[in-house]
Parts: C-alpha cells; structure tokens; sequence
C-alpha cells in the first residue's frame, strides 16, 4: 500500500513502517517536517485532523534517530541478537514519555471519531513507537514471523501474515514487481542470443516444428507399346524390273 509522499504502510508494524522510511536504500522519505506528519497520520499515531503545527526540523532529527536504532535492532535480532546498549535506548526511548491518549467524539453526523485528549508532542509519539517494538521483540509468535525482503537491493523487514508463509517481499507492488520485471528480461535475453550470422535464433515456440518439404511429383514412364501381328507387305524391288528401250 502507498500512500503521499511515498509514504508505504505495508510492513505489518507500526516501527517496522518508520524503519521503511528510510526506503532500504539511499531514499530518504522523511525529508522535512510535512512528511513527518504525513507518516504520522498514515501510521495511525495521530487521527486524520488533529493539528499538527508543532512538528519541526527537530521533530524530523529525533525520529531519524529512532528509526536508526529499530533498523539496528531489527536486523541484529533476525541474524543474532542486539547489543546491550542499544537494546537500552530502546528501552529509553519507550520509557520517555506517555503516548497521546485518544478520546471518541460524536461527530456531526452521529458517528464517534477518534481524537487525541491533548497536542501530541515528540517524546510521546516516539515512546509509541519504541514500545510498538518492544512489544514486536518480544512477541514469540510475532517475531517468528518476521521476515527480511528477497529483493537484490532491499533490507527491508516485514511481518510475515500470508497463508502458508510464502511472502517473499516487503512489497508485492514494488521489490515484486521489480523481479518480474528482471525475470522477463533475463528470458527476453536469452531469447534473442544472436546466432552465426549475427541474427537472432528463433524459438521452437516462436517457429513451429520443422517442416519436411514435399517429394515434386514425378511423371509416369509411358506405357510400352504391344508389337502389331499384322502382316507387313514387303516393299517392291527395283531388281526384280526388266528395263525394256522405249520404240522407236
């Protein structure tokens, strides 16, 4: 799932999705404070309409910050285990302030929205999310489901919730895609390999199996023709003449 900013919610937690920030690669997605906030209301931590007017560059430092140490521990844990010391800012970061306590309002149209009880401000938001990851860590069914992206390019870790555990990337949309995108270019490749006179081979698909040309038709031998048993008459002799001297 996308969202502004590039924004993407589809790690399965909520400090999975701000280590997802940092794109798993040199794209930085948390590039000021407009989209700090737009990853906050997207996150769920702050309800669509609550003003957000005390979100600075220093918010933006701070939860930089955060998302260096959960993509830290994160990783450590899935090959080994974090260090100590990390695994304590953590632990800090969780214990620095109460979450914004959300309250249910009946809104004009009779429906009940949520909405927080007081301005959210930086330490709570970040405790809520330091303890979204301790509760994660800590979780055996949780954290056995965690997984890290199949993608060439992508560090990325996911919570693994498909059926049978077959998902392979943090997002189908966009590591997926690229390897299909891969996946046909490498057949395409190989596909069209130049053969000896410089032209491509083509493929048996492509062709249909060989073709034996046709025998010409041979004309038939003629008939041969029965000898005659009629009798021939013998031709005259001119030795068989008298000559006789015309009269005078």
């Amino acid at each position: 799932m996308a969202a502004a900013c590039d924004l993407r919610f589809d790690c399965g937690r909520t400090c999975l999705d701000l280590v997802a920030t940092a794109g798993g690669g040199p794209a930085e997605r948390l590039t000021g404070p407009e989209q700090l906030a737009a990853w906050l209301v997207g996150a769920g931590l702050v309800p669509r309409g609550v003003p957000l007017d005390a979100v600075d560059g220093r918010w933006v430092v701070r939860f930089r910050a955060l998302r260096d140490l959960l993509r830290r521990v994160v990783h450590d844990e899935l090959r080994d285990r974090a260090a100590d010391a990390d695994l304590d800012r953590l632990n800090s970061a969780a214990a620095a302030g109460p979450p914004p306590a959300p309250r249910a309002v009946r809104g004009a149209d009779g429906t009940l929205a949520r909405t927080l009880c007081a301005p959210p401000d930086c330490a709570g938001l970040l405790a809520a999310v330091a303890r979204d990851a301790v509760g994660l860590l800590t979780d055996p069914a949780a954290r056995g489901q965690l997984r890290q992206c199949a993608g060439e390019h992508c560090s990325l870790v996911y919570l693994d919730t498909s059926r049978g555990r077959r998902r392979r990337w943090c997002s189908s949309e966009v590591c997926g895609n690229r390897e299909r995108v891969a996946r046909h270019r490498r057949r395409t490749t190989v596909r069209g390999t130049p053969g000896p006179a410089g032209g491509p081979v083509p493929s048996a698909a492509a062709t249909g199996p060989a073709r034996i040309p046709a025998p010409e038709p041979v004309a038939p031998a003629p008939e041969p023709v029965a000898p005659s048993l009629e009798p021939v008459a013998p031709a005259p002799s001119r030795a068989g003449k008298i000559f006789r001297p015309a009269a005078e």
